[in-house]
């Protein structure tokens, strides 16, 4: 077994960190994303040694990044090399923690496009779809869009996923669409769940899915592209004259939706499968913000009446 020492390199020991650490542990997507970090870090201090490192180089390293990044880019490079950190300091190969009151800075971040939908502008987007006798993609973007469900938890659903009894269909594995296909695991465990589907969506997949075997995959019939669904979903959008959004904005349309209709943080948390309902909080909180406002003008309403 590999032996580091304080005067190895840096990015020697971030490297041999990710290896013992992450590799096996995490999905591929994340792993991609820790090693992006890696060529980063050999790329702005190659001669960086583990022993170097103070709150000075530290906080040069999160500036010369963030050069080149945007705020919240900067920011998930500053934790994914803290984790790091941290363990050479119960390592005893740092004296102190030089990520302690990192400031994070970064470029300026680009207008935004919308990620969701209003309720009128889905409904628009519903009523136009091209639901036709057999399975299509505007079929999958139906389901997402009144489940929230997870683009790559859509591809994996099969027949027996479904409870038409019951109106649910069950969350439990996803499609690598990003690989060379096949099922996965979900992304965590509180991804396991169970979604209660309305009696038309559960009448028209009872039909769709006669004459596919149990546990075949519903919506795949070859490789499949997340940039072939979200082209299908901006022609519907410039169509109908709506802001045009991601098939994963479709699962934000459904969040706000329910959030607007006043159906409980906690409860939306759990439809989506969130780990946390702090997830949803963040995720959200300019539509709670919203809320928020609504509700001090129903308290001001309601206590002017108390006269």
């Amino acid at each position: 077994m590999e032996i580091l020492k304080q005067n190895d390199l840096f990015s020697k020991y971030y490297a041999h960190w990710i290896r013992i650490y992450k590799e096996g542990a995490i999905r591929d997507v994340t792993m991609a994303k820790y090693r992006m970090t890696l060529k980063w870090v050999k790329e702005l201090a190659p001669n960086l040694k583990l022993s170097e490192l103070n709150r000075t180089v530290y906080q040069q390293l999160l500036n010369d990044y963030a050069l080149h990044h945007e705020k919240q880019t900067t920011m998930d490079f500053h934790h994914q090399l803290k984790g790091a950190i941290l363990d050479a300091v119960d390592d005893g190969l740092l004296d102190r923690d030089p990520t302690r009151k990192a400031i994070i800075k970064g470029k300026s971040s680009r207008e935004k496009k919308p990620k969701f939908l209003n309720q009128f502008e889905l409904h628009s987007l519903i009523k136009n779809l091209n639901l036709e006798d057999n399975i299509n993609w505007d079929w999958l973007i139906l389901l997402i869009a009144k489940t929230g469900m997870r683009f790559s938890e859509a591809l994996g659903l099969t027949p027996i996923d479904f409870d038409f009894s019951y109106q649910t269909v069950a969350i439990n594995k996803t499609w690598d669409y990003k690989g060379d296909g096949g099922f996965l695991p979900t992304k965590n465990k509180s991804s396991i769940r169970k979604i209660q589907i309305d009696w038309q969506t559960t009448s028209q997949f009872a039909r769709l899915v006669k004459g596919i075997k149990d546990d075949d995959p519903i919506f795949i019939n070859g490789k499949v592209y997340n940039s072939t669904i979200n082209n299908i979903l901006y022609r519907h959008c410039k169509r109908l004259d709506i802001p045009t959004i991601s098939i994963h904005g479709l699962r934000h349309t459904h969040a706000s939706v329910l959030l607007f209709a006043g159906v409980s943080m906690a409860s939306v948390a759990r439809r989506l499968g969130h780990s946390s309902m702090t997830t949803t909080q963040k995720t959200y909180l300019h539509i709670i913000h919203e809320l928020e406002n609504q509700d001090t003008d129903l308290i001001i309403r309601s206590i002017s009446q108390l006269v």
